[in-house]
């Protein structure tokens, strides 16, 4: 039986690694509040005490983490994942996060003799849960080819784009977009609203034309009941499109619908709104629309 470790049981990690062990791999699973990982032990994964200790007994490893900080927390820090790095082992980090972060946890895996694979994700709560994500890898080729058995349980689609940090763009550019899809639908919605249209029926006109999509047709109808149960939290949507920008500096890009973006993102996580799901900005907007 092919065995996994995997790192993170947040709302993404622990739908990805319940497929592995549905699929009838043998999980081993860690997460720094350990509460988390009593689902995945309850359909069959094993606890491991730390990064180290999981990475020691799992030939591949996969991590789901929130932020840069966190991946390198995990990897460099006390009884973390390079540890127990040694030669042939491999490290797939699906986590969001600058490419510059990738590259350094990349260098410091191959350095043991390990090898590194970054396979951000795009997709959020349901698609995880249901094996519909799409996988943006880059890194080591082998790596790639040898987990996707296990990418096939976790997404339905997955792309190789080449060296380590081009997986980190793909997924910053897909995030900053959809992320100013959704500021302009929710501005949409508002100005709707004060002019006395009825926004179920922006929501219509909406589906029948070209700018008909599966997150409007999706969120519409959920924001208008003013349900924000969490999918994908909007903490972690201005954390992309701040990355996506700092990448912006990094190539003398101009981003200016993207930096507007940010600063609504940023004005709602300032009104508490950080770990509602990223579609609650329509709240923040319908606040300072007074």
């Amino acid at each position: 039986m092919t065995r996994f470790g995997f790192i993170g049981m947040g709302i993404m990690g622990s739908a990805m690694a319940a497929n592995l062990v549905r699929a009838g791999f043998e999980v081993v699973v860690w997460n720094r509040s350990p509460q988390k990982c009593a689902p995945l032990q309850d359909l069959g994964a094993r606890i491991a005490r730390t990064p180290r200790a999981l990475v020691a007994e799992c030939p591949v490893t996969f991590a789901m983490l929130a932020d840069p900080q966190a991946a390198a927390d995990v990897c460099f820090g006390q009884e973390g994942v390079c540890d127990a790095m040694v030669q042939g082992k491999g490290y797939v980090d699906m986590s969001t996060i600058d490419a510059a972060t990738s590259q350094r946890i990349a260098a410091a895996i191959r350095e043991k003799g390990g090898r590194f694979l970054e396979a951000p994700v795009s997709g959020s709560k349901k698609p995880a849960e249901d094996g519909t994500l799409v996988i943006l890898s880059g890194g080591d080729r082998t790596l790639y080819e040898e987990v996707e058995p296990a990418f096939a349980k976790m997404g339905k689609r997955s792309f190789y784009l080449g060296d380590v940090g081009q997986g980190a763009r793909m997924k910053l550019v897909v995030n900053m977009i959809m992320g100013a899809m959704m500021a302009a639908f929710c501005e949409g919605l508002v100005l709707g609203e004060r002019g006395d249209l009825d926004p179920e029926t922006i929501l219509e006109v909406l589906d029948a034309g070209a700018l008909a999509n599966p997150m409007f047709r999706l969120k519409g109808p959920r924001m208008l009941a003013e349900d924000f149960a969490v999918n994908f939290p909007l903490k972690h949507m201005q954390k992309d499109l701040r990355l996506a920008l700092l990448h912006g500096d990094e190539t003398a890009q101009p981003l200016h619908v993207s930096a507007a973006a940010n600063e609504a993102f940023k004005q709602a996580r300032a009104q508490g709104l950080g770990d509602e799901d990223f579609s609650a900005l329509l709240a923040a907007l319908r606040t300072n629309s007074g």
